[in-house]
C-alpha cells in the first residue's frame, strides 16, 4: 500500500512512517471512544506494516472500555504501567527519569494517564520520531542525532524493561487487538537489557511547547 510518506525523501519518509506506527501502537493501548476508533482508522491507512495494520483493524471491531478496563483496570491481569513491573525502584526515580525525558523534549501527553503508563511511553517514541523526521527535512544533523539517541535510550530504558512481559501476559487477553499490539511492541524495542542504569535528562525549556489537545 502506497502511504503520504512514500512520496518524499526515503529516509524522511521512513522516519515519518516509524512516528505513525509508534502513534497507532500508542493509541492501541489507550481506553477506547468513538475518537479513538476514527484516529485509529486514520493512522492504519498511512501504515504499510500489515500485522499493526490488522491490529488496528482488530482494534475497531472488538474493543470496548469494559474490555479495556477488566484486562488494564484495578485489579485486571496485565498493569499498563512501568512501575508495576520493577521489585525494587522507587516509584520517585523512575517518574524523574521519564519526566526529565519528556521534558527535555518538551512533551505533553494528550491522555490523564500517568507517566509511565505504556501509551505514554509509546507515545513519546512517536514524538522523537517525529521530531526526527522534522531534523532531517531542515537539515540539521544535531537535533537528528539528538532525537536518535533519546530515543534508543528511551527504547532501551523504558519500554524495554517491560514490554516482553505484557506481551507475554496479554497473549491469553480475551482482545485480539491487545495480543497483536503488545506483541509488536515487544519485538520493536527488543529484549530486556541487564542490569538497569536509570537514565535521567534534565529538562530545558522546549522551544515549540504547548499542550495538545486531548480527544478522548
Amino acid at each position: 500500500m502506497t502511504t503520504a510518506a512514500d512520496a518524499i525523501d526515503p529516509v524522511v519518509g521512513d522516519a515519518l512512517r516509524d512516528a505513525a506506527a509508534w502513534r497507532l501502537l500508542a493509541r492501541l493501548f489507550e481506553c477506547p471512544s468513538e475518537a479513538w476508533r476514527r484516529d485509529i482508522a486514520a493512522l492504519s491507512r498511512e501504515l504499510g506494516d500489515a500485522p499493526l495494520v490488522e491490529a488496528a483493524r482488530l482494534a475497531v471491531e472488538e474493543a470496548s472500555e469494559g474490555l479495556y478496563h477488566s484486562i488494564f483496570g484495578p485489579g485486571g491481569p496485565a498493569p499498563p504501567r512501568e512501575v508495576s513491573y520493577h521489585a525494587t525502584m522507587e516509584l520517585g526515580s523512575l517518574m524523574s527519569s521519564l519526566t526529565g525525558f519528556y521534558g527535555a523534549f518538551g512533551y505533553q501527553p494528550a491522555i490523564t494517564e500517568s507517566p509511565d503508563h505504556i501509551a505514554v511511553e509509546s507515545g513519546f517514541l512517536a514524538f522523537l520520531n517525529l521530531k526526527r523526521a522534522y531534523a532531517l527535512i531542515e537539515g540539521n544533523e544535531e537535533h537528528k542525532a539528538i532525537t536518535a539517541a533519546a530515543a534508543r535510550d528511551f527504547r532501551i530504558g523504558h519500554l524495554a524493561m517491560y514490554a516482553e512481559r505484557l506481551a507475554t501476559i496479554l497473549a491469553d487477553a480475551p482482545a485480539g487487538y491487545l495480543q497483536m499490539a503488545s506483541r509488536i511492541l515487544a519485538d520493536r524495542v527488543g529484549p530486556r537489557p541487564g542490569p538497569r542504569q536509570l537514565l535521567v535528562i534534565q529538562p530545558e525549556p522546549a522551544e515549540d511547547g504547548g499542550e495538545f489537545a486531548c480527544d478522548m
